[in-house]
């Protein structure tokens, strides 16, 4: 098993953020500014956990270069598409009780070449990778679902490890390609296939998932997270709760994403399924202790993660 890993993340959605918090012990305001999005949130916890990231990604407009410059700052690789229409970015106001939107600048939508280049940079740098994850879009439509899933199947077909992050349609074109993981919330996975959040029926609805690829694999999962709940590890054959010790959380948000991250670096370094679906679960229930989305420090969240129990459902 080795530790020297490359992962590779789609993120067809790099923002930019601009944070307005109170200054400890002064009246004068901090302002942080950082970039974010799924995919980016997700390849900074892979870096926490000693990954080599690579974020693929558009980036375009004044918004577009500042955000490319703080992952690269952060550690990360960027290969950037061109996007003309130029990156979102959002202004909060966190000094109140609850935080203020001040200004929203949506995203621009892709033109076709646009969309090619983001699909061939992804591809050539994800067939040299140890594992790569693919995220979405927001709003979805900006990327449409057969694009994710020729690139699953693709990448599939070259023995590419491959971990995805979606919902709606996207969700369901990558499973028809037959990914590695899949990894859905509980909430993502009842809109797509059931109305229920019963445990039962949850992997009655992920086995259906799995069983929409060509080729199915019994090795493949569907990984679906519960909030506070155990998560689901689901297979054809199998499933495990993931257990995890209790933490006061701080933000619940990016707890997804990181748990994403840990079980492709997992799988990336030759853990089997269930040790990278620990690692995932570890670095998502530490997440929530932070501030800062798909933050961590490694040796906490390997320390932590023989504290996650895997168990067959009573």
């Amino acid at each position: 098993m080795s530790d020297d890993v490359t992962v590779c993340v789609l993120a067809p959605q790099p923002q930019l953020t601009i944070t307005i918090e109170e200054r400890t012990g002064s009246d004068e305001p901090q302002v942080h500014i950082h970039t974010g999005g799924q995919g980016l949130w997700v390849a900074r916890m892979a870096a926490s956990l000693g990954a080599r990231a690579t974020v693929c990604g558009p980036f375009g407009g004044e918004t577009g270069t500042v955000a490319a410059l703080l992952a690269e700052h952060e550690n990360l690789a960027v290969r950037s598409a061109p996007y003309s229409a130029g990156n979102g970015a959002t202004i909060h106001d966190n000094r109140a009780d609850e935080p203020v939107e001040i200004a929203i600048q949506p995203p621009g939508t892709f033109d076709r070449h646009e969309l090619d280049d983001l699909y061939g940079a992804f591809l050539v740098e994800a067939l040299g990778s140890d594992a790569c994850i693919l995220t979405g879009a927001e709003p979805a439509s900006l990327l449409p679902p057969e694009l994710l899933g020729r690139l699953g199947a693709d990448l599939r077909g070259a023995d590419t490890v491959v971990v995805a992050d979606l919902s709606g349609d996207a969700a369901l074109a990558v499973a028809r390609s037959g990914v590695d993981v899949l990894k859905m919330s509980h909430e993502e996975l009842m809109d797509a296939r059931t109305s229920s959040d019963s445990p039962e029926d949850l992997v009655t609805a992920a086995r259906e998932l799995l069983a929409m690829a060509e080729d199915a694999d019994p090795s493949h999962a569907v990984m679906v997270s519960r909030a506070a709940e155990p998560g689901l590890l689901v297979t054809a054959d199998a499933v495990r709760e993931l257990h995890s010790p209790p933490v006061t959380a701080r933000n619940h948000r990016g707890a997804g994403d990181s748990m994403t991250a840990g079980i492709a670096v997992g799988l990336a370094r030759g853990m089997d399924l269930v040790d990278a679906a620990r690692l995932g679960t570890a670095a998502g229930a530490l997440n929530v202790t932070r501030r800062g989305l798909g933050t961590g420090r490694r040796d906490q969240i390997e320390r932590f993660a023989p504290h996650v129990t895997a168990r067959s459902p009573s």
